[in-house]
């Protein structure tokens, strides 16, 4: 989906320590997948680069063709996108961190949640989900610019290095991440909430999305079968 160029102010004053200072971030446009990344999607990688399975790839509760890939490290994300990138003959990577918030604010200033600020403890239809592992993507609606499962489900690898007043400077031993977890009491985060992990590391609630560098205004290209969506 086709995230536009804007000015937006990243951080919270009202969250962790890790997501001040605000300041104001200005990001060019980009394309953001639709959804994380799919079983699916990712087993046409695993079968075409030879690349090895993660490591709950057979697990029941994770290898749903419509839930996404778990269990993949910072490096097996970025070869997928290197492979997809060769297929497609398009510039995938990972999102920004700062391109990441801006899309899951959906384009209002200061929002909490991809939706608004409501808590989402208060919506019925929290307390059933997520039993055993993640949800088949986009089973509920997305936010403002077409986004599904922003901020839910499993936490979303982001291209950045890791610090804790977001300047990596030089660069240090943690990858960025962004969104919610299954497996978390608090399954659903803040928009501006932030986490981080050693790149080659494999958990169950990590998994990630692709972004393209959208270069000028016009229609992107057709892509071939079993590639993300970006609608």
């Amino acid at each position: 989906m086709l995230v536009k160029s804007a000015s937006f102010l990243m951080g919270s004053e009202h969250g962790r320590e890790n997501e001040r200072p605000v300041h104001r971030v200005r990001v060019d446009a980009f394309e953001l997948g639709a959804t994380q990344v799919t079983n699916a999607e990712y087993a046409r990688f695993l079968e075409s680069a030879n690349h090895p399975p993660p490591p709950t790839w057979n697990d029941p509760n994770f290898n749903h063709p419509r839930q996404p890939v778990v269990s993949v490290s910072w490096f097996d994300a970025t070869s997928y996108c290197e492979w997809l990138t060769a297929v497609t003959g398009r510039s995938f990577r990972l999102p920004s961190e700062a391109e990441w918030e801006c899309a899951a604010r959906g384009g209002a200033e200061g929002r909490l949640y991809p939706w608004g600020d409501e808590p989402p403890e208060t919506r019925p239809e929290y307390a059933t989900r997520w039993r055993n592992g993640p949800e088949p993507v986009a089973r509920f609606a997305p936010n403002a610019f077409g986004l599904y499962d922003l901020c839910e489900n499993v936490h979303e690898w982001c291209g950045d290095w890791y610090a804790p007043d977001y300047h990596a400077v030089p660069p240090g031993t943690r990858r960025v991440s962004r969104g919610g977890s299954w497996r978390h009491q608090v399954k659903i985060s803040r928009c501006a909430a932030r986490s981080s992990l050693p790149p080659e590391l494999r958990y169950a609630d990590y998994g990630f999305r692709v972004a393209a560098t959208r270069l000028g205004g016009g229609t992107p290209p057709a892509q071939p079968a079993g590639t993300p969506a970006f609608r």
